[in-house]
């Protein structure tokens, strides 16, 4: 992978979020409408050595320009978002290496990463996020917030996932957020917003107006209206 630095982020002991593209694309859903909303400044860029896929045009096809920024804001840093994820193992670790060696860097004070829950109940009203973290004791803060935590053991899969297994070995604590959904091929935009609002209350910040995601969902939703929900075991992405 190729690592390019473009400047240094203006940030004193921030908060980090990094998140990739994964099921209904949640992490690059909040990912993105963070940093639109935050009016983030790309300060580091990260290319992969070879494309994980290439495009059909219906005829011939194109290879994908991909590639992943670090972005900052005031007190905050965002990685990810976007399009895809390392296309090796090898290449993911080398990657939630170096969100590790900017975390220590700038000695970022808490990771939070996050993506979407499948599970095979269908979701009654607005969907839930379920909190995971680095510590028991961690876990039992988040509790006293109200705030859910993953029902059952499950094996999280994918940068949203393994960013917490490296954030854990580093010594930095970390908090994974997982909201239900049921429909894994199709955005998921009101999984997202449930994440952005628990987000909210866990920083004690606010990432912006989170109506333009209900109209997005409902554009979506009437779209695949009448399709047939397919049931599945639940898992992390």
């Amino acid at each position: 992978m190729d690592f390019i630095q473009k400047g240094e982020p203006d940030v004193s002991k921030p908060l980090l979020i990094a998140a990739m593209q994964d099921m209904g694309d949640v992490g690059s859903i909040v990912i993105d409408f963070i940093n639109s909303n935050l009016n983030t400044s790309v300060f580091r860029e990260v290319q992969p050595s070879y494309p994980a896929y290439v495009i059909d045009n219906g005829g011939y096809i194109d290879i994908p320009e991909e590639k992943w920024d670090y972005r900052y804001a005031k007190d905050i840093i965002v990685f990810g978002g976007g399009s895809g994820q390392p296309s090796s193992t090898e290449e993911l670790n080398v990657l939630c290496q170096d969100v590790i060696n900017i975390a220590k860097k700038y000695s970022v004070r808490f990771i939070y990463t996050l993506g979407g829950f499948h599970t095979k109940n269908p979701i009654e009203g607005e969907p839930k996020t379920f909190v995971t973290t680095t510590s028991k004791e961690l876990t039992e803060q988040v509790k006293k917030l109200g705030i859910l935590t993953t029902p059952e053991s499950s094996i999280i899969t994918g940068f949203n996932g393994l960013i917490l297994g490296f954030a854990k070995m580093n010594g930095i604590q970390g908090i994974g957020l997982y909201a239900e959904l049921n429909q894994p091929k199709l955005p998921q935009y009101r999984s997202s917003k449930s994440i952005i609002k628990t987000l909210e209350k866990m920083t004690y910040r606010r990432f912006g107006d989170t109506s333009e995601l209900d109209t997005m969902a409902k554009d979506v939703e009437s779209h695949s209206h009448g399709k047939r929900f397919d049931p599945d075991q639940s898992y992390f992405d």
